[in-house]
């Protein structure tokens, strides 16, 4: 499983999720804004950069970084890049590493060259197959548990998420993103399936078909239509590209010559 990629996204969709899996309270994460800043030297980004939002100068800098297979040189690789993009940004806040591992024994233990971050707790573990779920947990919490869950609970956990989505988000773009971030673990976990046999299986098919599922897609369509505006493409170029109706189109491209 791509779970690099996979958790960006979920992070980036849930930043409460990190405090969430470390026992922490989850509306700590109001105070921080989901980074991507490219370590310019290695050419890597963190599965989850969390920054102190401005003037938080007391608060630490979260670096995350999730594994779900066995890497001796894990910690090697995860401290160098923490330090190359210490002294790339030169931050004014303190940091913790957070290191995310789907199950204990993937974790290779920490070097002893670097045991003074573990003992001035500068470093903090987090086992995803360990975690106390509460009784009704999170939409992101849920995806977790879903991903490190087996294949005979995941219809039934998949049903629930999908239903908890359409009960608790109001934003369609938002409800949709997360729709796809279901699909995703859903297909990494029944490989042997092609994508329209798991969408009847899920009922994601269905779901498809909905008015609400085709509006919040246009939705997130109808974001690129002033950058293609941009490079000269006419209103009846975006909508063929993009598969949408062109009067839906014209519209975006009226409201944005009108802001």
């Amino acid at each position: 499983m791509r779970t690099d990629t996979l958790f960006y996204k979920l992070f980036q969709t849930f930043p409460q999720l990190l405090f969430e899996i470390m026992g922490e309270a989850p509306e700590r994460a109001t105070a921080y804004q989901f980074s991507s800043r490219e370590i310019k030297e290695l050419a890597r980004r963190f599965d989850g950069l969390f920054l102190p939002r401005e003037k938080e100068t007391a608060l630490l800098i979260y670096f995350v970084e999730v594994q779900f297979q066995f890497k001796s040189d894990f910690y090697w690789r995860f401290f160098t890049e923490i330090f190359v993009y210490l002294g790339q940004y030169k931050p004014n806040n303190d940091w913790c590493a957070v290191a995310v591992f789907a199950s204990r024994n993937l974790d290779p233990g920490v070097p002893n060259q670097y045991r003074g971050l573990v003992m001035s707790k500068q470093v903090k573990f987090v086992y995803l197959d360990e975690l106390e779920m509460p009784a009704e947990p999170s939409l992101g919490l849920g995806i977790v548990e879903l991903i490190v869950g087996n294949r005979e609970t995941a219809i039934a956990q998949t049903n629930q998420l999908l239903q908890q989505a359409k009960q608790e988000l109001d934003d369609a773009a938002l409800q949709l993103k997360v729709v796809e971030l279901i699909e995703t673990v859903i297909l990494y976990k029944f490989t042997e399936l092609t994508r329209e046999e798991l969408e009847a299986m899920f009922g994601l098919e269905d779901l498809k078909q909905t008015r609400f599922y085709q509006q919040a897609k246009a939705e997130g369509k109808l974001e690129s239509v002033p950058g293609l505006l941009a490079i000269g493409l006419s209103v009846e170029q975006i909508a063929a590209a993009l598969g949408l109706d062109v009067e839906i189109v014209r519209q975006a491209a009226q409201g944005q010559s009108n802001s």
